[in-house]
């Protein structure tokens, strides 16, 4: 199993490409399903979910097709076997986007089998609200042997009001889910209380240029008029926001200056405000033909100050930043205090960064982080993807090596971290657990 090995105490310098989201990247991915002809896409990542979607994509009876255009990647994926509807539990158990499949499945084909989806341990995260909505277009759900079994008596689904509001606000997965079975139902759909991220009005314009008829994503409403079929589409994927909020984390925890290219500032002002009131600064470096991917230079104060950070759902402050934001106020001045309210148990990773020398105290779905002098470098675990980048970020800073345990996590969200970050200017080595040891032992 391989390990990260990082020195901590280096500045980063230089630039870096932000990457085609994974978060929007698999749903969109799933919308292959909704016709029989060629989707082709831009700029997916290559990360370990990826590569997990397309394997099930494949036993769905999906093609995929990799052929780079202007040295950025694309992927074309078309549906060439529309017989099977079973995700078995051997792919999907490895990822909870493997959901995604079940609306598209549904529509399209008319019947779907789909395992109960797995992932991150970060807490409960029921997929309720999505079953619950498409009983509302129509479907009869069932359960059988750990698998979501549904099926259309009517024949198709019809379209309704669905509101897709829960405990932790609304769901991005279920708001996909319902939207890519809203745009092939008879009828016009109301997705009421609908997530309003990013990634949510990605997979709008993909469903849109196939031929759906789709208006207000990005607001709490969405309207989809059904059609009765869809076409090819070429979609180029909307840069990651929470990876240029890591590598914005990287720079500051390091009082570092870097630049991000393809970096989707107008989808990320919850996050930019709060690196202001932390002291990093991002400033916009030209204006650039798209909104969503400028480049900004990112630069850091001396002293980095405590912040209030509460996650919420889009517009509001993202839950996968959280670790992220908690490894670098481990060096701010103050207390800084994270409330957590769409997965209250994620804080996996308090343990982790106490054993570096942080001083966190949790309460309930609160955590206060006092500023400490200096971190120190030790072994730690990684418990789940955004965690693992906390710790990464912590380590950068720390004094002395830090082993970071299980970085699988971070192959599911990151694509070559370790490369782009040494190219930064970071020390940091991919290493089996026995090349790690030696490491260490021959650095003393």
């Amino acid at each position: 199993m391989d390990v990260f090995v990082i020195e901590g105490g280096r500045k980063l310098d230089g630039r870096v490409r932000i990457n085609g989201s994974k978060n929007a990247a698999l749903p969109l991915m799933a919308a292959a399903l909704l016709c029989d002809r060629p989707i082709s896409f831009q700029d997916i990542p290559d990360l370990s979910d990826i590569r997990n979607m397309k394997r099930l994509l494949a036993e769905l009876g999906v093609s995929a097709n990799e052929d780079p255009v202007n040295g950025l990647p694309r992927l074309t994926l078309q549906a060439v076997d529309e017989s099977e509807i079973h995700a078995r539990y051997e792919i999907v158990r490895t990822m909870r986007a493997s959901i995604c499949v079940l609306g598209p499945l549904l529509a399209r084909r008319g019947s779907a089998r789909v395992s109960m989806p797995g992932g991150c341990a970060i807490g409960q995260r029921p997929v309720d609200l999505h079953l619950r909505g498409l009983e509302a277009l129509g479907a009869k759900i069932e359960l059988d042997g750990g698998d979501i079994v549904a099926t259309i008596p009517a024949g198709r689904l019809r379209g309704t009001t669905v509101f897709m509001g829960g405990p932790f606000g609304s769901t991005v997965l279920g708001t996909a889910n319902i939207l890519s079975a809203a745009v092939l139902a008879q009828g016009t759909t109301t997705i009421e209380c609908a997530a309003c991220e990013p990634e949510i009005v990605d997979l709008a314009k993909l469903l849109i240029s196939m031929g759906a008829k789709i208006e207000g994503a990005g607001s709490p409403r969405i309207t989809v008029h059904g059609v009765d079929q869809l076409g090819g589409a070429e979609h180029t994927v909307m840069p990651d926001r929470i990876e240029a909020g890591t590598f914005m984390c990287a720079a500051g925890i390091t009082k570092s200056t870097i630049t991000l290219d393809n970096c989707p500032l107008d989808a990320m002002m919850s996050v930019t405000d709060r690196l202001d009131a932390i002291g990093v600064h991002i400033d916009p470096v030209g204006s650039g033909d798209d909104p969503l991917s400028r480049s900004c230079k990112v630069s850091c104060d001396e002293q980095m100050h405590s912040v209030q950070i509460t996650t919420q759902p889009h517009p509001g402050f993202p839950t996968d930043l959280q670790a992220q934001f908690m490894a670098m106020l481990c060096l701010a001045n103050g207390n800084a205090v994270i409330t957590e309210k769409i997965f209250p148990e994620r804080f996996l990773h308090v343990a982790e960064l106490a054993r570096m020398g942080a001083s966190i105290t949790r309460m309930g779905a609160t955590a206060v982080v006092t500023g400490v002098k200096e971190l120190t470098g030790a072994p730690v675990m990684a418990s789940d993807l955004r965690a693992s980048a906390g710790l990464v970020i912590a380590a950068l800073a720390a004094r002395g090596t830090t082993v970071i345990n299980r970085v699988y996590h971070i192959d599911r969200g990151y694509e070559q971290l370790e490369l782009r970050l040494g190219e930064l200017g970071a020390s940091i080595a991919r290493a089996t657990e026995e090349e790690a040891a030696h490491l260490i032992a021959a650095n003393g």
